[in-house]
């Protein structure tokens, strides 16, 4: 199932989540849950096991790190109070330096890393202006570059054209080269989150020349507006935890395999009508803003978010405006606690969406201070033969799923929940 089934089911996570929860544990559950975690990195070829062929290479290691002898072309110098980057081997293709307290990034550490394919330098001190110039354009083979929880002020220009992964988060990047990007065009994914980045800095980038870009996340930044020209590839987009209060009519048509938008912890206080009509969303996450009025549910949605906001009444005609006997929407959850809903969905809903399994009202506000619970706070079908056996086959698949995860990521940088 690829990339898609990490992040679709989390039990696909942009993985885009299909099965996000078990509804019978969401009560106990959800209260753990935390609304803007770090969007996950989807893996390539989950489902294939690496197995580790005899490698014909040179013996030669950093003395402060570790090369395995069954796979020589990692190099693991993590944890080790390192300071500076060490001189790199030619032969090796991956370098782990996380959790060190390194601050500076120098050309002469990589003049023989001809190889390299991945550097994850999280966790560290490294300043942008500690970076030389062109130290990473240099590595034509560099696929993934990992400088999360840093202090870089910057995204680093410029970087190889090789690159499909650039990972930023939890940095203190409040300057985006208006070049910065530019003829990546093998970028599948980039990670903003938890900057100062805002509108401005927007400007002039071209996301929309970056045609392979299927996840970008810009989470807990500054920005109080949609960023301009995003690629027709994207499929993956966070933009939780800003301030942006309009979503520009017709936005998301030029977005066409959009799987999953999550827009939590903002200000909108309405959407248009059709903004979400897109062929093959599947998640939508508009929790903790200002609604007062619901909008259009495309047929492809499974899963819609809608809590903390200002509805008072769910209206299942702006919801489902027709019947389609031979295209049902595929709606299965919909969560709308700390609304101000004072009745559940009418019946009428369960025409529209007959794959409902559950919806979540929990409390309900009738003012900023008191709250009030509907006689059924929490709504389960019950499922057919035919539905329950489907989602029994599917468990089993994400056990395995859950399995092959928790391999990798044991053996990749600490994973993000999307």
């Amino acid at each position: 199932m690829g990339f898609l089934s990490l992040l679709f089911i989390t039990p696909l996570l942009f993985g885009v989540t299909v099965c996000q929860y078990e509804f019978d544990d969401f009560e106990d559950d959800y209260e753990n849950e935390i609304d803007h975690e770090y969007p996950r990195i989807f893996h390539h070829n989950p489902g294939i096991e690496n197995v580790f062929p005899y490698f014909n290479t040179p013996n030669e290691c950093a003395k402060e790190c570790f090369c395995p002898p069954n796979f020589p072309i990692a190099m693991y110098c993590d944890h080790r109070k390192l300071q500076k980057i060490p001189s790199i081997p030619s032969h090796i293709q991956q370098v782990y330096l996380q959790y060190n307290d390194i601050k500076a990034v120098h050309l002469e550490s990589f003049v023989n890393a001809t190889a390299l394919k991945e550097i994850d330098l999280s966790h560290n001190k490294i300043n942008s202006h500690m970076i030389d110039t062109g130290v990473f354009a240099k590595l034509s083979n560099l696929a993934q570059l990992h400088l999360q929880y840093n202090l870089l002020e910057e995204v680093p220009y410029p970087l190889p054209r090789s690159l499909e992964r650039l990972i930023l988060g939890f940095n203190q990047i409040s300057s985006l080269h208006r070049k910065a990007i530019e003829g990546l065009v093998n970028l599948t994914m980039i990670d903003l989150c938890s900057n100062y980045l805002e509108d401005s800095q927007f400007k002039g980038i071209q996301f929309s020349n970056t045609n392979n870009l299927m996840q970008l996340n810009l989470c807990s930044n500054r920005l109080q507006s949609m960023p301009p020209e995003l690629p027709s590839s994207l499929m993956y987009l966070s933009l939780e935890n800003n301030s942006i209060s309009v979503i520009p009519n017709n936005y998301f048509q030029r977005l066409p395999k959009l799987l999953a938008l999550r827009m939590s912890y903002n200000n909108l206080q309405e959407v248009p009508h059709n903004a979400f009509n897109i062929p093959g969303l599947v998640e939508l996450n508009l929790g903790h803003n200002k609604l007062k009025q619901v909008f259009y549910i495309p047929r492809s949605l499974q899963h819609l978010y809608i809590e903390d906001n200002e509805i008072e009444v769910m209206n299942i005609t702006l919801m489902c405006p027709s019947l389609d006997p031979l295209n049902f929407s595929h709606l299965t959850y919909i969560r709308v606690d700390q609304n101000k809903l004072t009745a559940p969905l009418s019946t009428y809903a369960f025409f529209c969406f007959p794959h409902i399994r559950s919806i979540y009202y929990g409390e309900q506000k009738l003012s900023t201070s008191q709250r009030t619970q509907l006689r059924t706070p929490v709504f389960r079908r019950y499922l057919t033969p035919e539905e329950y056996e489907e989602a029994e086959d599917g468990h089993e698949d994400q056990d395995h799923e859950n399995d092959i995860r928790g391999r990798e990521d044991d053996d990749y940088f600490d994973s993000y929940l999307y």
